[in-house]
């Protein structure tokens, strides 16, 4: 594996690439280069601390809310780190449990602190943000169970963050949104929690590369093929793993009794078509499903200014799912 990976940005779509996108891909080349260094355990810590840094200072500071505890719980292995968002109001309140992204190797409480702020106050929930551990220190299935773990301490423990236990939905984007998915499969297969809602944000759902979306993008958006198959390879025990459904949730062989879903993608990101794959059978197993793609945008839905557009989508149907129980009749197919 060579020390330098090659990142290159491309500024002149074929098809309309949002102007702002356009911006941000040419101020990444400017302050980037063409290439960025490749994690090696001697390096790895002080490239996710540089990349968490990064991720941090794109997304500002976030909102106030009434409260923000840091806690651990127990994990299949270790103490795991959570921090939960209560937003004023009177309780329980409906509680989101929120994974991070990241490549599977980076990604803490700390990148997510702005978004889940947002999420708690505009949709008046409970926000339960989880740092799961990370690769290539802790293989599939670690960062799976840590948050699977998580979720049921939640579900067990919902008068504890003012929660409502019958309201419990999980959240993720990128990384994290694999970690909501495979959160939802494990929670159907082993019988608790009972979650109502997985809100899905751009996710990684299929260890494959093989998709229209990762030809049309392989290069050129900041996330390409290239990036995703050495995060695989980090994440991943053996090249079996990526066939296990814990991984790979599209190839789970039954969908059905999942949550209500909503799956967000970006048009512009080699992970579109497996997100929208992945919203396409959950919908044929008889799940409701809302999918939308952002146009014109990148994986992230970067700049920021696009991601907080897609935040607003997500806040309103995490509201309907929570507090006005409605159906997915106008389900928007991408």
């Amino acid at each position: 594996m060579p020390c330098m990976m090659r990142m290159v940005y491309n500024t002149e779509a074929i098809m309309p690439l949002d102007p702002r996108a356009k911006a941000f891909l040419e101020q990444m080349a400017a302050a980037t280069g063409p290439a960025v260094p490749v994690p090696t355990p001697d390096n790895i810590e002080d490239l996710r601390l540089a990349s968490n840094l990064m991720v941090r200072e794109w997304a500002g500071s976030g909102p106030a809310v009434a409260k923000v505890e840091d806690r651990l719980v127990r994990g299949p292995e270790c103490q795991i780190p959570i921090r939960i968002y209560t937003p004023r109001g009177k309780g329980p309140l409906p509680v989101l449990v929120y994974f991070h992204g990241g490549g599977f190797w980076m990604g803490s409480l700390e990148t997510e602190d702005s978004t889940c702020r947002l999420l708690a106050n505009a949709v008046g929930c409970t926000v339960v943000s989880v740092e799961y551990r990370l690769a290539p220190e802790h293989k599939f299935p670690a960062a799976a169970e840590d948050c699977y773990a998580a979720t049921r301490w939640v579900a067990e423990n919902a008068d504890a963050v003012r929660g409502d236990r019958s309201r419990i939905a999980v959240s993720g984007a990128s990384a994290g949104g694999n970690m909501a998915a495979v959160v939802a499969l494990m929670a159907r297969d082993r019988g608790t929690p009972r979650l109502i809602y997985q809100l899905l944000m751009y996710p990684v759902t299929n260890y494959a590369f093989d998709t229209p979306s990762y030809q049309e993008n392989a290069e050129g958006y900041m996330l390409t093929k290239d990036i995703m198959m050495w995060c695989w390879s980090l994440y991943l025990r053996t090249e079996a793993d990526g066939l296990n459904p814990y991984a790979s949730p599209l190839r789970a062989k039954n969908l059905s009794g999942l949550p209500p879903s909503m799956v967000i993608t970006a048009e512009y990101d080699p992970l579109r078509d497996e997100g929208e794959a992945y919203a396409a059978r959950v919908r044929q197993a008889g799940v409701p499903v809302v999918c939308k793609r952002q146009a014109g945008a990148i994986h992230g839905g970067l700049p920021p200014a696009m991601a907080q557009e897609m935040t607003g989508e997500a806040i309103a149907d995490l509201r309907s799912a929570f507090f006005l129980e409605k159906g997915h009749e106008d389900d928007e197919v991408c």
